[in-house]
């Protein structure tokens, strides 16, 4: 995370584990629309649930480099999952896929188990927000 960048935890909280409560900043907003886990020609990389969430990870630091942001910039992420048990079973592959790309900070994030995407075979839908510092 960048150092105009503040993790915000209650005194009194328990820390959370794999996010963060909130977090503060000053800079540029750059709001990012869902990412899924296809490539730039718009086909899914893959059936696998890891593999889709990794290339959806890919492709929010790719947008947000073309933002002129980095990965330390982000603040906020949701992730719309298909489903709940398949993204729980996959945790420490995917754990590993999003240290290796987004680093190891954990903005304010949001899970949500949706029905659908609406893309055909996605699995994995993440948004960001990111504040790039001035």
């Amino acid at each position: 995370m960048s150092t105009r960048h503040r993790l915000v935890q209650p005194a009194h909280w328990r820390a959370p584990r794999g996010y963060s409560n909130a977090v503060a900043a000053n800079g540029t907003l750059v709001f990012l629309a869902g990412q899924i886990g296809w490539n730039e020609e718009q086909h899914l990389v893959c059936e696998d649930f890891a593999g889709q969430t990794e290339q959806a990870l890919r492709n929010v630091v790719t947008v947000l480099q073309a933002a002129g942001g980095a990965p330390g910039d982000i603040v906020r992420m949701t992730w719309y999952v298909t489903n709940r048990a398949e993204y729980l079973s996959a945790r420490q592959t995917i754990g590993q896929a999003y240290r290796r790309i987004i680093g190891g900070f954990y903005p304010a994030m949001t899970l949500v188990e949706v029905a659908a995407l609406l893309e055909d075979g996605a699995k994995i839908e993440i948004e960001a927000t990111a504040v790039i510092p001035p």
